[in-house]
């Protein structure tokens, strides 16, 4: 109903922030890595909403970015899978670690989650293994942390280098979700090579 919300930030919870805008006060359910990534409150904020309507219920959950919120619309059709699973795990990993955890069959990751148990991991890769790609997968890995902007030419290039580097780290007995994570820290240039992307992500696994 509501493809995003963009007002200020009056209040916000862990699980929770309140977005008003129009004079409207929107309660919106978010996952603790978005609390924690929210501006303080005063500040102008664009959520991006999935609203679920029961009989008893009108609900508004909010991701920052299209990206998030597209993964979290994937992971409510896995059955046993409600948004109140779908944000406990966005919660414990980001939408890229989730995609390669998801392509790597990485369930012991996606189990982290709070009331999420192995049956119900495995049940999401199954689910989901053929609606995400590599393609989507490696996307974030190509921006900085943070970064919104567009892949910078060459980006294909260095996103096989990290595929393979992540895939070392896997071998290595890592999770799937914390290669991502290390390895999407790493700085590439025109000189990187997997090697260097191996050694450099293993130092942001201690």
């Amino acid at each position: 109903m509501y493809a995003y919300i963009k007002g200020t930030l009056e209040e916000i919870t862990e699980d929770t922030v309140v977005v008003e805008a129009g004079g409207i006060g929107y309660n919106v359910k978010i996952s603790t890595t978005t609390a924690e990534l929210m501006p303080p409150p005063g500040s102008e904020v664009k959520i991006y909403t999935y609203t679920l309507v029961r009989e008893d219920a009108f609900l508004l959950y909010g991701f920052l970015t299209r990206d998030d919120l597209e993964i979290f619309k994937k992971l409510i059709t896995v059955n046993g899978i409600g948004p109140k699973g779908g944000l406990a795990i966005l919660s414990v990993m980001s939408a890229d670690a989730l995609r390669f955890a998801i392509m790597a069959g990485d369930a012991k990751s996606i189990a982290k989650a709070p009331g999420i148990g192995s049956k119900t991991a495995e049940r999401v890769i199954l689910d989901l293994r053929d609606k995400v790609s590599m393609e989507d997968t490696l996307r974030g890995l190509g921006e900085p942390v943070g970064g919104l902007g567009n892949m910078a030419a060459g980006a294909g290039a260095d996103n096989v280098m990290k595929k393979e580097a992540i895939e070392a780290l896997v071998a290595l007995g890592y999770s799937a979700s914390d290669a991502a994570a290390a390895v999407k820290k790493v700085e590439v240039t025109e000189d990187t090579t997997v090697e260097g992307i191996l050694k450099s992500a293993l130092k942001f696994m201690f």
